[in-house]
């Protein structure tokens, strides 16, 4: 505790330079607490979090109800791996596929595992009930995506920082643009392809919304072409978009759902595949696992946290709040020649900042912000994402529209 009384910014930050990887480049605060909106720095200053560890803190930090279910589960049994049966994995399997509304669910810990193993069990479908020769499946995916960090998801990337140095790559997977239907139009007159892996809103890309009827006519191309419809909802998941998944706005239900982060409330690594009984039952014993998915802890954890979405109305909170965000921002579009554009849907939003995308610009409004006591963080240089926990109340989100109106008014390049 002496050490954790005693720790400054400046002295963890030099530690995790000394001593870690320097594989992320932070914003330059360190927290040390966290509760609902908020969260703390070690000298004790409070910030408003506009991040929410990209969208894993959905409930809120520590959510008590979540808290409790951890503390409760953690005191009884933590770890069975898949070895044996336990107590928790089957109620959690049935609470998460009725919630959803899917047959089937394949528990793993993280985003990246999650699409690893969707990937997988496309192309084991496109095998065995497609036909697709041995050896031949493809995977269509979108440029600018954001699937994770393996070698076979950045085999599906297209930004640089992301594949410099890291092949071979995996063969199989083909790239085309981003709500362009007839590019995907165009890629599924190949027989071998298994599945269309999909964002419904390109997160890391800088909440790029597509249009209108491009995800709805997408999956209709896909139904036609006896292709697999994968949604991608790890970020946009769970209640972020004002829906409870994204794909929700456009009316259809995906062949294989794909969630993480908020599954847990960011509490504990959870994530889960989902699909009907068509496509689920061609995963057998021995064809894949994971030590932890699945796990007791994790299982009543993400009950408790997908309780929390429904009990609060969370989905609905964030469609209100963000119908309010977007109008403040669309003021600030209008009255300043500071930022360009706005977009998003629910709570999960950005603005444009009108400099290049190699400037400085963006991270240093980001300081200025963090500096008035709101966080949030750059990405593909001049877009700044904001997405609050979504617990978030109207009287906040004012204020916090307040300290992003004004820092961006007083700024100065």
């Amino acid at each position: 505790m002496a050490v954790l009384e005693n720790m400054t910014s400046q002295h963890a930050i030099a530690l995790e330079n000394r001593y870690g990887a320097q594989n992320y480049h932070p914003l330059p605060v360190v927290l040390t607490r966290g509760e609902g909106v908020y969260v703390w720095d070690v000298e004790g200053k409070r910030y408003y979090d506009f991040l929410s560890a990209y969208s894993a803190v959905n409930q809120g930090h520590c959510h008590p109800k979540i808290i409790s279910a951890l503390r409760q589960q953690a005191e009884r049994l933590t770890l069975t791996s898949r070895a044996f049966y336990n107590d928790q994995l089957g109620m959690y399997e049935k609470y998460i596929t009725q919630y959803f509304g899917f047959d089937k669910v394949l528990p793993m810990n993280t985003g990246a595992e999650a699409v690893e193993t969707a990937i997988k069990l496309a192309r084991k479908w496109g095998y065995e009930k497609k036909g697709i020769p041995a050896n031949h499946a493809k995977i269509v995916v979108c440029q600018n995506n954001f699937h994770g960090r393996t070698v076979t998801i950045i085999s599906a990337s297209n930004d640089p920082v992301a594949t410099e140095n890291f092949g071979p790559f995996t063969p199989g997977i083909l790239s085309i643009r981003y709500n362009d239907i007839d590019a995907l139009r165009d890629v599924l007159e190949d027989e071998n392809i298994a599945a269309f892996l999909v964002e419904p809103i390109q997160g890391e890309a800088g909440v790029y919304v597509p249009d209108k009827n491009y995800i709805k006519e997408a999956y209709t191309l896909c139904k036609e072409n006896n292709v697999l419809f994968v949604a991608d909802e790890v970020q946009t998941g769970v209640a972020r978009t004002g829906k409870l998944l994204a794909v929700d706005h456009c009316g259809i239900k995906p062949d294989i759902l794909i969630l993480g982060k908020a599954l847990s409330g960011g509490v504990i690594p959870v994530s889960a595949v989902l699909a009907d009984n068509e496509i689920m039952t061609v995963i057998r014993p021995g064809n894949h696992g994971s030590t932890f998915g699945g796990n007791p802890l994790a299982c009543a954890v993400a009950k408790a946290a997908l309780k929390v979405v429904e009990e609060e109305h969370l989905a609905e909170n964030a469609e209100r709040l963000g119908e309010l965000f977007r109008a403040a921002m669309q003021d600030l579009v209008d009255t300043t020649d500071l930022v360009r554009l706005v977009r998003g849907k629910g709570l999960l939003n950005a603005i444009v900042i009108n400099d290049s995308e190699d400037s400085s610009t963006a991270w240093d409004i980001c300081m200025k912000l963090r500096d008035n006591g709101l966080l949030a963080k750059p990405t593909h240089g001049n877009i700044i994402r904001f997405a609050p926990p979504l617990v978030m109340t109207q009287d906040q989100l004012m204020e916090c529209i307040a300290i992003i109106g004004n820092t961006l008014k007083a700024f100065r390049t």
